[in-house]
């Protein structure tokens, strides 16, 4: 039996304990109703923001239709414009050729063949196009006395070399005939031919050797000796300059070096490098010496040939003249290999643009390989296959360059210190393009070096087989560069400016693949890359816009309507100080995205100012919507 005093307190606690849980219960029920009245607040806040977006992207639409269409309309106008361009250069041919046709081709003959060149173009243009025109028979007498001055040239050097022989020199020739004649069939001697191709041999290493120490002498100061490097079977138009000396390789090769050895590998960058520029045009002369003496070597050598014959008895000919090229071709061959040996340890640190050294003399290898061959008929195979090792060894390095450079496109590592503040084209994506449009003049050798390496007969590869394979290769320049560009936007904490580091590169890329002939060589394998690009650009454009409409609308615990003004406002003014820093090159693209911006910006604020919410609305309209579109026309200008 419980006593009735505990009972009763037993009773008052439990009584206690009851209210403290109803206060409780009491305390959660408010706190629900107060947090689903504050739901329902966001949601009708969240909501309203939404519907605001989509009738801003509703208003943007049109304008990126209309857009669409003024782009195409203005892409045609500059497709026009160039043709234009193209077709009155034709009629500046006969003045722009006039000097250096009258001046004849002595000491300048690549730049006078240029010349011709492009005065046969219009001739045949205007043979074409526009038969009656007065132009034609301009351009048909300056072909004319063009082809006059060139035949007046043969007549003068074959004159100037055709000299009577001394008759001394001719009696002298007869008696060594005579001599080894006696040699061979009484003397039962064979050892004058030992002397015959000891001599020799030295005579035809000393001329080479002399020819290189000539053109190292004379090719950096005066830069008027013909250099087979610089033949190609493009078609220059009238609008081109003549054919350019591997200076041009050189200085791609700088600018590649710089960027490959200081940037692809992540070092430091190389802004601050000055070219080297004594060493480099060092290098041009040892390229253009050694095409040099690979042609001066197979003339030679044929000489050598046509006068062993004279002398040396048939069953003995081919094997003095084998042992009588022996040591120049070592020689060349040597030198060479050094070529290739270079460019091995150059890859090896990155330095991709050495296969630039490579493309001049490959081709000129390849272009001599059937006379070299025909040259060396009947020689040992260990002397015949002396050559085609080479062009395998070039082909083989040049092949790995191409491949590693790709890789390093894509793998060049996201440095913040790298990235350019203002969002403009990053220094990878120039080198990358100006790699690629060093290939242009190569295409052919290029694609021959890539076709090199599959596992396939050599001997079913075609012009077009290689022509696709060095498409695909660009290709995937081009795809790991677009890659590497999106990984490098993600650094960058601001999406606005990651936007318009894409935009920027994306258009230089395009741009330069219009301005070169890379778009014809894309295009072999990626028939869409030209709309495919346009497509990102303008992807780029929307998501600037859209990360500026969140910048404007954005709330962030403001929860009222002045909150939301006072937050555009700054948010505005943020927004023009930081941008007014960031760069977009490409005027015609800078217009653009000021005016679409101006007028998505604006709408937003005039839809906001129509809103009643205050007693003292000036205290919250800080900008006229005209102020507005004039801060937002001073976008990505440093200068504002």
């Amino acid at each position: 039996m419980i006593p009735t005093e505990d009972a009763s307190a037993r009773k008052r606690e439990i009584e206690e304990k009851l209210k403290q849980e109803q206060e409780t219960l009491s305390f959660i029920r408010e706190n629900l109703e107060k947090s689903d009245q504050l739901t329902k607040g966001m949601v009708s806040i969240l909501s309203s923001f939404e519907s605001r977006l989509m009738q801003l992207e509703n208003s943007i639409i049109p304008v990126h239709k209309q857009t669409e269409n003024l782009q195409r309309l203005q892409e045609n106008v500059d497709k026009t414009l160039s043709c234009m361009d193209h077709v009155i250069s034709y009629y500046h041919v006969a003045k722009d050729t006039d000097r250096i046709i009258r001046e004849g081709p002595t000491g300048r003959l690549d730049e006078y063949l240029a010349c011709i060149a492009k005065i046969q173009k219009a001739v045949e243009y205007f043979q074409d196009n526009n038969p009656d025109s007065p132009e034609l028979n301009t351009v048909k007498a300056r072909f004319e006395k063009g082809k006059e001055l060139l035949e007046a040239e043969f007549r003068s050097l074959l004159t100037r070399y055709s000299k009577p022989v001394p008759p001394i020199l001719i009696l002298d020739a007869i008696n060594i005939i005579c001599i080894a004649g006696w040699l061979v069939e009484y003397g039962r001697n064979q050892d004058f031919m030992n002397v015959y191709f000891q001599i020799r041999s030295n005579q035809l290493d000393r001329s080479i050797k002399g020819l290189k120490d000539h053109f190292r002498k004379n090719s950096a100061s005066s830069g008027i000796l013909y250099s087979p490097a610089v033949q190609t079977k493009r078609k220059d138009t009238p609008t081109k300059k003549a054919p350019k000396r591997p200076g041009t390789i050189r200085k791609a090769q700088n600018l590649l070096k710089q960027y490959s050895q200081h940037g692809l590998d992540g070092k430091k960058g190389g802004s601050n490098l000055t070219p080297l520029e004594g060493k480099d045009d060092v290098l041009d002369i040892e390229i253009d010496s050694y095409i040099h003496c690979i042609s001066a070597f197979v003339k030679l050598a044929q000489s050598e040939y046509a006068l062993l014959t004279e002398i040396i008895p048939e069953h003995h000919q081919k094997k003095t003249f084998d042992s009588l090229i022996q040591e120049a071709l070592d020689n060349l061959m040597l030198e060479g290999d050094n070529i290739v040996s270079a460019a091995r340890r150059a890859i090896m640190r990155h330095d991709y643009s050495a296969v630039l050294t490579i493309f001049p003399i490959l081709r000129h290898l390849k272009m001599n390989k059937s006379e070299f061959d025909a040259t060396l008929q009947g020689t040992a195979a260990s002397t015949k296959n002396k050559l085609p090792t080479l062009i395998t060894s070039m082909e083989t390095i040049g092949a790995k360059a191409l491949e590693e450079f790709a890789d390093s496109i894509k793998n060049d590592p996201d440095k913040e210190y790298n990235m350019p503040k203002d969002g403009t084209v990053h220094e990878l994506t120039s080198n990358a393009i100006l790699f690629l449009q060093q290939l242009l003049d190569f295409h052919e050798t290029a694609g021959a070096m890539l076709a090199s390496q599959e596992t396939s007969s050599a001997t079913s590869y075609t012009s077009d087989f290689n022509k696709r394979l060095l498409s695909t290769y660009i290709c995937k320049v081009l795809g790991n560069l677009q890659l590497n560009l999106l990984s490098k936007s993600k650094v960058y904490e601001d999406s606005a400016l990651s936007a318009i580091f894409l935009h920027n590169n994306y258009n230089y890329i395009l741009k330069s693949l219009e301005k070169s002939e890379l778009i014809q060589l894309v295009t072999v394998t990626q028939k869409v890359a030209e709309r495919s690009y346009r497509e990102l650009i303008e992807q780029q454009i929307q998501m600037y816009q859209r990360s500026l409409v969140v910048l404007q609308l954005k709330d962030k615990e403001r929860q009222v309507i002045k909150d939301k003004f006072k937050g555009f406002n700054d948010g505005l003014e943020e927004l023009c100080k930081i941008q007014k820093g960031w760069a977009i090159p490409d005027k015609e693209q800078r217009d653009f995205i000021r005016q679409a911006q101006k007028k998505v910006v604006s709408d937003a604020y005039r839809a906001c100012a129509n809103i009643s919410f205050t007693k003292n609305p000036e205290k919250y309209h800080k900008y006229r919507p005209e102020e507005v579109e004039e801060m937002i026309e001073r976008l990505f200008d440093t200068s504002a």
